[in-house]
Formats: structure tokens, sequence, C-alpha cells
């Protein structure tokens, strides 16, 4: 069920909320946090999406935050919308355009519509501010989420996370490695245990999550780790292959399509193994599950990139 409230107030809304509450039934018992999305006119719905979908493991209020990029020439106005029941998941959405001077305190319009005493969760699904953790939303915020990937650039995204990166920050481009770190991981656990001597990523040219595996792999393994740029491909961002060296031959993971690679070893049968591409919903219900600083995040961010050629 969507409420429409043009040109009103964020203190109208937390009134209608607590009506609509009275009035439906609607449960607000339960909600573990606020997660407020930072977005532009025409890109909620699929972090919308996501956040009913993460909402069924992660009950939550969601607040989006919809403002124009360019705001000249536009009138002051606030207009809102309150989706309940099938329209917001197990959650309940708030959705906030702010048009003019009144986008202008993001702080402001949401405060008065958090949950009192529950984690605060900032995300931006696309562009964000230079250093998240200094931004209106991010001061508020236990959690601040961003995603280099859907940026409008986004290796220039990654540098800057490198060079501002505080506790509590988050970055979906490390989130969607999470399948390959935990594969590649299970197979070093594996005899025999020779040391690796060099690593090789194959990846899209424009791929942060790729960065981010081969900084963790330089980290943690304290090998040279070197780039193989895929232009032949379809730029998407994607990683399509790891080769681990050491003294009885490499071990290769290649990605076949969007659920399969197939794993490579020295006396072995090569087989198929599930690595599922990782949706919106996916990442942020991981990070929704880890709301204190993630330490190895923080880690490669700041100090594995540093490891790994750039071109």
């Amino acid at each position: 069920m969507i409420f429409d409230m043009p040109d009103t107030t964020t203190a109208l809304v937390s009134k209608s909320l607590v009506s609509i509450r009275e009035e439906g039934g609607t449960v607000a018992l339960g909600r573990v946090l606020t997660l407020v999305i930072s977005t532009a006119p025409g890109l909620e719905e699929d972090a919308i999406s996501a956040a009913n979908e993460a909402s069924r493991e992660h009950p939550m209020r969601v607040i989006v935050l919809s403002i124009p990029r360019e705001s000249t020439h536009i009138t002051n106005r606030l207009d809102a919308e309150i989706r309940v029941g099938g329209d917001a998941g197990a959650s309940e959405v708030i959705v906030l355009r702010a048009y003019g001077d009144v986008g202008s305190d993001e702080r402001g319009l949401v405060n008065g519509l958090l949950l009192p005493d529950t984690p605060v969760v900032a995300w931006w699904p696309n562009d964000a501010p230079p250093v998240v953790s200094q931004s209106a939303l991010g001061n508020m915020a236990q959690c601040r989420i961003t995603d280099s990937a859907g940026s409008s650039n986004p290796m220039g995204r990654l540098n800057e996370l490198s060079q501002t990166y505080a506790p509590g920050d988050a970055d979906f481009a490390w989130t969607r490695i999470t399948p390959w770190r935990t594969q590649l991981a299970a197979v070093l656990d594996q005899p025999p245990h020779d040391p690796i001597t060099g690593v090789s990523v194959s990846m899209s040219a424009n791929s942060p999550s790729g960065r981010l595996l081969a900084a963790w792999l330089a980290l943690r393994l304290g090998v040279a780790v070197s780039i193989e740029l895929t232009h032949h491909v379809p730029d998407d961002g994607s990683i399509h292959r790891v080769a681990l060296t050491r003294a009885d031959g490499d071990i290769v993971l290649t990605r076949r399509n969007e659920k399969v690679a197939r794993l490579e070893q020295p006396g072995q049968p090569t087989h198929d193994v599930s690595l599922s591409r990782r949706s919106l919903r996916d990442c942020l219900a991981e990070e929704l599950r880890r709301l204190d600083p993630d330490v190895v995040y923080g880690d490669v961010v700041t100090h594995g990139l540093t490891l790994v050629p750039k071109d």
C-alpha cells in the first residue's frame, strides 16, 4: 500500500506513519535498524526493491532521500510516499523527494524519522560524497555503504575510498567478491600446502571488485599480483579468471557463466564449482549482518591496493 503526500513536511510524514500504523494495524515492533538510502530521481526503485528483499532477514525502516543533482530554478518542495505492506516487504519505506533549498539539509530531513535506539545505516547506491564518513548522512550512521561499481567513475571512486577510509565504511565492490574469496580460501586449505609464488587476476578494465580481489590476495599471500585487463570482452566490471602459481603448477579458477566457475588444479580432475554473481539484495543483506567495522576490508582498501598495479 502506498500513501502519497505531495508538498508536505517531515513532521506530517511522522504523524501519518503513526496514523497508518494505528488504523491499519501495521506492526512497527521488531524493526532492528534504520536504512537511509541517498539517491537521485529515477534511480530509487532498484534500491528500494533490494531493501525490501533484504528486510525479510533484517526488518527495518527504510528512508529514501531523492534529491536532484541540479536544483537550480526548482521550487522549494518536499513530496513524500509512505509504503507499507506488500509494497515494503518486511519494512516500512518512506520516500522523500526534496527540491530546491529543501534538499540542502539532508540530516534535518531524515532525523525526525529515524527509529529510536537502533543503528543507522547509510547507503549510496550510485555516486556518493567524496568523504562519506564526514558527510551529513555519514556522520549519523554506524555503517556507511557505497558502491564504487555503481558510480559514474568506478576506478576513481575506488581510489577515493582508499584515501578516505574510516572504520564503518563498506563498499559493495568488496561484498561482491565474497564467493571468490571463499572458493580460493577453500582451495588453499587443501593439501599440498606448497607456498604460492605468484598470482594473476584477469578482469574487465573497469572492475573495482577485481582490484580489491587482487589487493586481498597480495596482502594475504605476500606475493606479487599481476592484473590482466580483458579489453576484448564487454566492460561489465567482471572478474574472469584467477591463477595461483606454485611449484607443482597453477591453480586456476575461471568464470564460465553467471553461476558457475571451472576449477583446475595440478594432479586433480577439472570440475565446476558454484560461483554466482551477487545481487544488490545479497550484498545489502550481507552488510546488514555485520554493522561493526570490517577490519579485513579496511586493510585491503588502505594497504592492499598499494600492492597491485593501477594500469
